[in-house]
């Protein structure tokens, strides 16, 4: 109740306002009550199904929410979410995180000056995709053009339903067996069973321009899939639901490749009153080199916090970095020399303290697994993550000064935080 008194909600409804239009139609749900689902679902790791259950029974989400009286049924519809979050895009949710920040400062969780020196690093947020293999990519592209085809009652002179899916059991027991010759000739048959279908479906849509549209998409997937070879430079398709996910390999003993995006991810460099808050968080697609991210991040960050940033440490696979001119002597590395003064080595020694930050993001606030379709949708994740971590934060904060005043109210009782 004390953070939905907090928040500056008419801060929120001016950046959210600006994509609603005074046309004739059914009027938008408020943006209080979409911005405060938004927030509860990132900050406790809730679905969206999961957070309308809650959000019933629970008057603390209604009130947060903007309601005045208990409702004892939903006032929107669960899909309402997916098309909001579509509508306001990744720029104007990070007024979220935004406003997380301006809340801290106005709690004395964190003070101004410590937003001017950050910790930079990157992740990766993996798609909602199982792991790739060519004999599984093979045989669900061959049976999602069987399934449309059907759809759309174009008739095939075989699905290759049974012999395709004998096929690749075949090829991941002998695979398991490391039986790799074995293993390679059920890969060509799912190979040949895909070209056929996909030839099949070319003869039979020809000169239909309604039908071509229809299939044009994932006939480029399938022909993608059936082409692309192990060793192949440039972009490959991983999962066909998902086309825009990458390979990303971290260096992890315990997972060499991850398959989604590049996330960038900015803490303070000092543990303020309130904890180690987030204070940028973008999504990378392309998956570019880490030093060649600053030239975005560090203007993005700046106009994020409305602060200039003093100083920026990172890792070593920022080296030969981008940064604006202006900011060349501002960025320190993990190991360097040249130009560290005795404060600044103590400084870079909390350069891996944004190392549990990502993993609370990925562990509590829903980066470690995104559901949500397409680039936009990982961007947005990536900073409602971030929002959903600020506000966990604010929510500790805001019980540890309850206590205190409790505490100084009643001194012979204990309390402790929620």
């Amino acid at each position: 109740m004390t953070l939905g008194r907090t928040v500056d909600w008419g801060f929120l409804e001016e950046r959210f306002g600006e994509v609603y239009t005074d046309d004739p139609g059914r009027p938008p749900l408020p943006t209080r009550l979409m911005a405060g689902l938004a927030i509860l679902k990132h900050t406790y790791d809730l679905s969206d199904e999961v957070l309308c259950e809650r959000w019933v029974e629970n008057p603390y989400y209604q009130y947060f929410c903007g309601e005045e009286f208990f409702q004892h049924r939903l006032v929107f519809d669960r899909s309402s979410l997916t098309r909001w979050r579509n509508r306001m895009g990744e720029e104007r949710l990070a007024a979220l995180i935004q406003e997380s920040l301006s809340v801290a400062t106005r709690t004395k969780a964190i003070k101004p000056s410590e937003l001017s020196r950050v910790i930079v690093d990157t992740t990766v947020q993996p798609k909602n995709v199982t792991f790739p293999t060519d004999a599984k990519l093979l045989n669900r592209a061959r049976e999602k053009l069987v399934r449309l085809a059907k759809l759309h009652a174009v008739p095939l002179r075989q699905s290759y339903a049974r012999v395709g899916k004998f096929a690749l059991i075949q090829h991941q027991r002998y695979a398991h067996a490391k039986q790799f010759k074995r293993a390679n000739r059920a890969l060509k048959k799912l190979r040949t069973y895909l070209g056929r279908v996909i030839r099949d479906i070319g003869r039979k849509i020809e000169g239909d321009s309604g039908l071509e549209g229809m299939f044009a998409q994932l006939l480029l997937l399938a022909r993608h899939v059936r082409e692309q070879q192990q060793r192949q430079r440039g972009p490959k398709v991983y999962s066909l639901h998902a086309p825009e996910v990458e390979c990303i390999g971290k260096g992890k003993a315990h997972r060499p490749y991850e398959f989604g995006v590049k996330v960038s991810v900015a803490t303070t460099l000092k543990h303020c009153k309130g904890g180690q808050f987030v204070t940028h968080v973008k999504a990378l697609p392309g998956n570019p080199y880490d030093g060649h991210t600053l030239e975005t991040v560090i203007p993005d960050m700046e106009a994020l916090v409305g602060n200039t940033i003093a100083r920026i440490l990172a890792d070593k696979g920022y080296r030969g970095h981008n940064a604006p001119p202006d900011y060349k002597f501002r960025v320190f590395l993990s190991g360097q020399k040249r130009g560290v003064t005795p404060k600044i080595r103590r400084e870079l020694r909390r350069r891996a303290a944004v190392e549990p930050v990502i993993g609370h993001l990925k562990a509590e606030h829903r980066m470690g697994r995104n559901y949500l379709w397409f680039r936009q949708g990982d961007a947005a994740n990536a900073v409602l993550a971030a929002a959903g971590y600020n506000f966990r934060r604010l929510i500790r904060w805001l019980s540890i000064l309850l206590r205190q005043i409790l505490t100084a109210l009643f001194p012979g009782l204990s309390f402790n935080p929620v």
